[in-house]
């Protein structure tokens, strides 16, 4: 080779090195002993490990916490059959637990990343080194997270309810149904505010909120959060799943109680009527569970209200 061939040779050389360390992704090449070879300048400006002090160490030395037989379950199939291999964010958020690189405007406290391994080939045509290489997609990520919590956001809306974060009417009679489909045992609970037209003129409309918001914490402790809803204005229903008419006779009247006890510092008497209803063998659908419930309310009202009622035959 001729001196200007071996000095343009050279030239290259620098140029792709030039390349390598500056270019914007990570690169990592390891031997088969998973000890360093190259480091370029992305490596060194995210770990502040410099490429001198990487060369030739462990990497698992070098970063401790990452999972070491994770990576190589990943790394020696790329050895083995020199093929590549990635993993992506969604997977597994991070290989390097950096900072994210924009602390000040960015939103995610670490860099998401996407991660290739590929062989690298020796003229004897053996994969003896691979290349890992670190892509930062932080901005996609926490742009699909913005995304799925808007859409999680959303769907919360569409059953809860806003004020008490009960289940609303419209979800919580599809609970209903694929309760009573189910054949267990269980009672329904409807409570409604006693007076509430007239405690509403008497009180602020946020002190009549926060009644029936304690009220809906309150139901909430009754047992899985689908089946304590906000029925309707001052109406609340719950599925006392499991329990008899006994064991619910006794929830309804702790309920009606601690209802009644929001008032003890008030000028203003705070009471609830409660109807409950047994799901029998006999009760032909969940609408007409729903009404049974609904007639045991009436009966409440009627006998005077601030009391609890069992529907029966």
């Amino acid at each position: 080779m001729s001196d200007k061939g071996q000095v343009d040779t050279i030239k290259d050389i620098h140029w792709l090195m030039d390349i390598l360390q500056n270019i914007d992704v990570g690169l990592v090449v390891l031997d088969r002993n998973y000890e360093v070879q190259l480091w370029n300048a992305f490596m060194e400006g995210h770990s502040g490990v410099s490429p001198q002090l990487a060369k030739g160490k462990n990497l698992f030395s070098l970063f401790p916490d990452l999972d070491e037989t994770w990576f190589k379950q990943k790394a020696e199939p790329v050895f083995q059959l020199k093929t590549r291999t990635f993993t992506i964010w969604e997977q597994r958020p991070y290989l390097f637990h950096f900072r994210n690189s924009r602390p000040i405007t960015g939103r995610s406290k670490f860099m998401y990343q996407n991660t290739s391994i590929i062989p690298l080939e020796s003229v004897t045509r053996q994969a003896d080194h691979l290349c890992v290489i670190i892509y930062d997609v932080t901005d996609t990520a926490v742009g699909k997270i913005d995304i799925s919590r808007a859409n999680q956001t959303l769907s919360e809306i569409q059953v809860r309810d806003t004020l008490t974060g009960l289940t609303n009417k419209s979800a919580w009679l599809n609970v209903l149904e694929n309760y009573y489909a189910s054949q267990q045992q269980g009672c329904l609970l409807l409570l409604d505010m006693d007076h509430f037209r007239d405690l509403n003129h008497a009180l602020s409309h946020q002190q009549c909120d926060e009644i029936l918001r304690r009220i809906g914490t309150g139901l909430k402790t009754l047992g899985d959060e689908q089946h304590a809803a906000r029925f309707g204005g001052e109406i609340f229903s719950v599925i006392l799943a499991g329990k008899g008419a006994d064991e619910a006779m006794q929830i309804a009247e702790k309920l009606r109680r601690s209802v009644f006890s929001l008032g003890k510092n008030s000028q203003y008497t705070i009471s609830a009527s409660i109807g409950v209803a047994e799901r029998l063998d006999d009760t032909p659908s969940a609408s007409e569970w729903l009404s049974n419930a609904d007639k045991a309310l009436y009966h409440a009202k009627e006998s005077g209200r601030n009391r609890t009622s069992l529907f029966k035959r």
